[in-house]
C-alpha cells in the first residue's frame, strides 16, 4: 500500500463534515483523479487533501502567488507563437499536484516501457530491413509517404542499436477509468525540464505535503538519462563532450533546453557553433574547434543538415549526417525517429508488437481509424461529424474550419475522399479531471498526462511522474500550451521510504582539479561581450536622461537650454531623441521636448529607446541564460520590467520617470556589482567585461565630445553635468575647492587612471584583457586588436587638457577634441578585430584534442 492508504480517512466528503473550503469540490462528470463516485476521497489522494486540509484558502492563494514568484524570479518561460509577450510569457503551474498511486504508477509504467521498445524495433526495421513492410504488416504507404521518413538515414544502424533514446506518451484516462495513448512523442519529447521545473516549485510551496506523502524523486531519471548519453560516445574517454543543439531563444521551449544544459551540464548550443570536418562534429571554441562525441537535439529532423534534408535550415549543421552515418558522432534521437510519431501507425501497433516482441499491447492507443484503407475510409466519412480528423503526416494537409457548420463538414469529407492516405481519424475521450486551484477555490479541469522514459541498459526507465497538463476551462476536451493550457506537478508515491538521489557525483570519488571550465563556445562569448555592452548601453543611456529631465523646466526650455544642449545632442547622436536640428520646436516647447524624453525611455517601437535597450538586454540574456547565475538573470529581468509600461498604465510625468531612472540605474549597478564578485575570472567574464569597457568609452567619448561642440562648454553648469553623468563629482569635490573647471573636469575623466568612469581606465582594462586572451603570447607580433588599442590607449594618455582652459570657443577643435574623435573611430574598429578573432573559428584546438584521427 501507498503511504497515503495508510492514513486515517479524511473528514468531509464521505463524512458529511465540513471541511473547510476543500468541501466545496465537485468532481469532473466523467471520471475524477481525486473523487470517487460515491464522494469519498480516492486513496491515492488521501494524504494530499489530509495535508490541505490544514491550509485555509487564504493560505493556499499566498501559496499560489509565491509560485508564481518563483516561477518569474526563476525566468521560466514559454514562447507562445504570435502573443505580444513573447519570451516573456511566465510558465503556468497549478500547484495543485496530480497524484498516483504505486500499484496504478507499475501499471502505467510497464505498458510504456513496452510500447518504448516496440517504437524503437519498428524504427529499426523501417531504416533496416523492413521485413514488416515486406509482411504487410502495416502499409509501406505509412513509410514512403511520409515527410519524416528520412532516406538519407536507410540502412543507417545508430550507436547500440538505439533510435529512440528519449520517449514521451501523451496517455489520457478515459470514463471507465483505463489508461489510453493519445499520441506519441518520439521525435524530440518536449517537456521533461517543465517537469522538473514544476517539482522544483510545487515542492517549494507545499513542502510539508510532499514529505509527507512520500513523492518518487525525479534525479534518478536524469542520472539515468545522462549515463545513457555518455554511453553512447564514439570515443573510449570518461568525459565525452555532449552537448544540446537548440534552435535559438524563439523556439517554443527555449527555456527548457536551457535548464536541462544547465541541470545535466551539458553545452547548450546552436547550429552556427557546430562545424564538420574531416567527417566529424567540432564545436567551435575561444581556443578553436574542439571535437563533439554526442548531440542531444532539440531539432527538427529534416532541420539538423542543410546539406542532405531542408537546403533552406539555418538551424543544422551542414555535413552532420555524413559524420553521424560514419559514427563519428551520435545522436538522440536518431535523425528520422519522428517516423513513429504518425497517428496512422496507432491501429497497427497491436499486430506489430505481436510480431516484433511477441507480447500483446499492453496500453492501447485511443481508437484510431486511418483513411488509407477502405472500409476505415468509409467509416469515416459516415461519422466524421463525431471524430476527430486530423492528418495523418506532419504538414500533409490543412483543416477546415469546422465552425462552418455542415458545409464546412461536406468540405472534410470532400478532401478527405480526394486524398484518403492524408487522414486519420480518432475517437472523442472525455478526459479525467483532478482538482485545479483557480485563484479563488477549486474546481475541476480536465488533465493529461505526459510520461517520459530513456533507454537502460536493461530496456527502459521511466521518469517517476512526468507533465501533467490542465485544460483552461471545465470542459475542455483538447490541451495545448500554445492555447492557454496550464500544467501540473506529478507525484507517483513510494511504498516505502525515499532515497535521497543526486545528479551530482559523489563526493568521494576521485577527481581532478581545475581551476577553469570547458572551454567557451564562441557564440557565447559572443552573447557575454554583447550583454556587457548592452548593460553599460542602459546604464550610460539611464544616466544622460535622468540628467536632461532633472534639468528639464516644464515652465519654458529657453532658459535651460544652454545647459540641456549637451546631453540632448548626445542622446540624439546614440538615436535615443530626434535632433535639434530635425526638430527646433523641442528649444521651445517644454510639452515637446517632455514626450520626446518620456518617449526615449518608455517608446518599445523607438530605435534607441531604453525600453528597446532593456528588450534587447533581456534577449541577449537569455542566450546566455544556462551560463549565468539566478541572481543575475533576477536583475536583468527587474530592469526590463521597470521601464515596461502595461497596457492601460496612467500617463507618466518627468519626475515619476526620474525615479524609474533611479531604479534602472541601482538595478544595473547591481547586475555589474554581481559580476565583478560573483563571476569566476574565466572567458565568460572577461568577454562581458570587455564588452562594459568599450561601450563606456564609446558612450564616454561621445557625452565629451557633445559637451565640448556645445556653445558653454566651460560653463561650470555643464561641467557640473558631465561630472554628474560621468558619476565623478564626488571626485572632484574632494580635490579642488572651486567650480568645475574645463581642464580639470577632463582630466578627471580622461586621464585619471585611478577613477573607475574615466577613459583612460576603461582602455587600461581592456589592455589586460586582450594580454590574457586565448593564442595573444603564442604571437610574436601583436594581433589586429592589441594594435588598434594600443595606439588608442596612447594618444588618450599623451592627451593635454590644459589648453582648453585658454580657448574660448571651437573646443572640439582641440587636442582633446581630436583624441575624442579618433577614440570613436578606434572602439568600433577594436570591436569588430577582437569579433573577427575569437567569434568565428576553423583552425582546430591544440588543447581540445583536435586534429586528424
Amino acid at each position: 500500500m501507498s503511504p497515503a492508504e495508510t492514513k486515517p480517512p479524511v473528514e468531509g466528503h464521505a463524512t458529511g463534515e465540513t471541511v473547510s473550503w476543500l468541501d466545496s469540490y465537485v468532481g469532473g462528470e466523467g471520471y475524477d483523479e481525486a473523487l470517487c463516485p460515491e464522494g469519498e476521497w480516492r486513496p491515492a489522494y488521501r494524504g494530499l487533501i489530509s495535508e490541505l486540509n490544514e491550509l485555509s484558502a487564504v493560505e493556499l492563494k499566498r501559496r499560489s502567488e509565491a509560485a508564481q514568484r518563483i516561477i518569474h524570479e526563476q525566468g521560466i518561460t514559454y514562447n507562445v507563437y504570435g502573443d505580444p509577450r513573447g519570451m516573456d510569457r511566465p510558465w503556468s503551474l497549478d500547484p495543485l499536484p496530480m497524484v498516483l498511486g504505486a500499484d496504478e504508477w507499475r501499471g502505467i509504467e510497464r505498458g510504456l516501457k513496452q510500447r518504448a521498445s516496440l517504437l524503437n524495433e519498428v524504427l529499426a526495421d523501417a531504416y533496416g530491413a523492413q521485413r514488416m513492410i515486406r509482411a504487410s504488416r502495416f502499409p509501406s504507404a505509412l513509410v514512403y509517404a511520409q515527410p519524416d521518413f528520412l532516406r538519407p538515414c536507410h540502412e543507417v544502424r545508430p550507436a547500440q542499436g538505439l533510435f529512440l533514446h528519449m520517449y514521451a506518451a501523451d496517455i489520457a484516462r478515459a470514463a471507465d477509468g483505463r489508461w489510453w495513448v493519445i499520441s506519441d512523442r518520439t521525435q524530440i519529447p518536449t517537456g521533461a525540464g517543465y517537469a522538473l521545473a514544476n517539482r522544483l516549485v510545487t515542492s517549494r510551496v507545499l513542502p510539508e505535503a510532499f514529505r509527507a506523502c512520500r513523492v518518487h524523486r525525479l534525479a534518478p531519471f536524469f542520472r539515468a538519462f545522462r549515463a545513457l548519453l555518455a554511453s553512447l560516445s564514439p570515443r573510449p574517454t570518461e568525459d565525452p563532450r555532449i552537448v544540446l543543439l537548440t534552435p535559438g531563444p524563439y523556439n517554443e521551449t527555449y527555456f527548457e533546453q536551457a535548464w536541462l544544459a544547465r541541470y545535466l551540464g551539458f553545452a547548450l548550443v546552436e547550429g552556427q557553433d557546430l562545424a564538420v570536418r574531416d567527417g566529424r562534429v567540432w564545436l567551435k571554441t575561444l581556443s578553436g574547434l574542439e571535437p563533439v562525441d554526442v548531440i542531444l537535439r532539440r531539432v527538427d529532423d529534416d532541420w539538423c543538415d542543410p546539406l542532405e534534408l531542408r537546403n533552406d535550415s539555418t538551424l543544422g549543421v551542414p555535413g552532420l549526417l555524413e559524420a553521424w552515418r560514419a559514427g563519428a558522432v551520435a545522436i538522440a534521437n536518431s535523425p528520422g525517429s519522428g517516423l513513429v510519431q504518425s497517428p496512422a501507425l496507432m491501429p497497427f501497433l497491436p499486430g506489430l508488437c505481436r510480431e516484433l516482441l511477441g507480447e500483446d499491447l499492453e496500453m492501447p492507443s485511443v481508437a484510431t481509424w486511418w483513411c488509407g484503407q477502405k472500409q476505415e475510409l468509409e467509416h469515416v466519412l459516415k461519422h466524421a461529424d463525431r471524430l476527430a480528423i486530423r492528418p495523418a503526416f506532419r504538414g500533409a494537409v490543412k483543416l477546415p474550419d469546422l465552425a462552418g457548420g455542415e458545409p464546412a463538414l461536406e468540405e472534410l469529407r470532400r478532401r478527405i475522399a480526394f486524398q484518403p492516405h492524408s487522414f486519420v481519424a480518432q475517437e472523442n475521450i472525455e478526459l479525467s479531471s483532478a482538482p485545479s486551484w483557480d485563484g479563488a477555490g477549486v474546481s475541476a479541469h480536465p488533465v493529461a498526462l505526459r510520461v517520459y522514459l530513456v533507454a537502460g541498459k536493461d530496456g527502459y526507465v521511466a521518469m517517476p511522474g512526468g507533465l501533467t497538463r490542465v485544460a483552461p476551462d471545465t470542459e475542455g476536451r483538447f490541451i495545448s500550451m500554445q492555447r492557454g493550457g496550464a500544467s501540473k506537478d506529478t507525484w507517483v508515491l513510494a511504498e516505502g521510504p525515499i532515497d535521497e538521489v543526486s545528479l551530482l557525483q559523489s563526493a568521494s570519488q576521485s577527481v581532478e582539479l581545475r581551476r577553469v571550465g570547458n572551454n567557451l563556445p564562441s557564440r557565447l562569448a559572443d552573447d557575454f561581450f554583447w550583454l556587457g555592452r548592452y548593460c553599460d548601453r542602459a546604464d550610460s543611456t539611464a544616466r544622460l536622461l535622468r540628467s536632461a529631465l532633472v534639468r528639464f523646466s516644464p515652465e519654458s526650455t529657453g532658459s535651460a537650454m544652454p545647459l540641456l544642449e549637451p546631453l540632448l545632442n548626445a542622446l540624439a547622436a546614440q538615436g535615443q531623441i530626434a535632433s535639434l536640428e530635425e526638430r527646433p520646436e523641442l528649444r521651445t516647447s517644454p510639452e515637446a521636448l517632455e514626450a520626446e524624453l518620456l518617449a526615449a525611455i518608455f517608446d518599445p517601437e523607438r530605435r534607441g529607446s531604453l525600453r528597446r535597450i532593456a528588450d534587447q538586454l533581456a534577449h541577449i540574456a537569455m542566450q546566455v541564460r544556462d551560463r549565468t547565475s539566478n541572481d543575475l538573470w533576477r536583475v536583468l529581468s527587474t530592469v526590463d520590467d521597470r521601464v515596461t509600461l502595461p497596457p492601460g498604465s496612467p500617463v507618466i510625468l518627468a519626475g515619476d520617470a526620474v525615479g524609474v531612472l533611479n531604479q534602472t540605474i541601482l538595478g544595473l549597478a547591481s547586475f555589474h556589482g554581481l559580476a565583478r564578485e560573483n563571476m569566476t575570472r574565466a572567458q565568460g567574464w572577461r568577454f562581458l567585461d570587455m564588452g562594459v569597457r568599450i561601450e563606456r568609452c564609446i558612450h564616454t567619448a561621445a557625452f565629451l565630445d557633445a559637451a565640448l561642440r556645445c556653445g558653454e562648454a566651460n560653463n561650470p553648469s555643464v561641467l557640473e553635468a558631465v561630472l554628474e553623468v560621468l558619476d565623478s563629482a564626488i571626485t572632484y569635490r574632494s580635490r579642488y575647492n572651486l567650480l568645475p573647471n574645463l581642464a580639470a573636469v577632463f582630466d578627471l575623466v580622461m586621464l585619471d587612471d585611478t577613477n573607475p568612469r574615466s577613459l583612460v581606465f576603461q582602455l587600461n582594462q581592456l589592455l589586460k584583457h586582450i594580454d590574457r586572451l586565448p593564442r595573444e603570447r603564442d604571437e610574436a607580433l601583436p594581433s589586429p586588436a592589441s594594435r588598434v588599442l594600443l595606439e588608442c590607449a596612447t594618444r588618450v594618455r599623451l592627451a593635454d587638457p590644459r589648453p582648453l582652459v585658454q580657448m574660448e570657443e571651437s573646443w572640439h577643435e582641440s587636442e582633446v577634441g581630436r583624441v575624442l574623435a579618433l577614440v570613436l573611430r578606434d572602439m568600433p574598429r577594436l570591436s569588430d578585430a577582437i569579433a573577427v578573432s575569437y567569434f568565428a573559428h576553423t583552425t582546430t584546438s591544440r588543447a581540445g584534442g583536435g586534429g586528424r584521427r
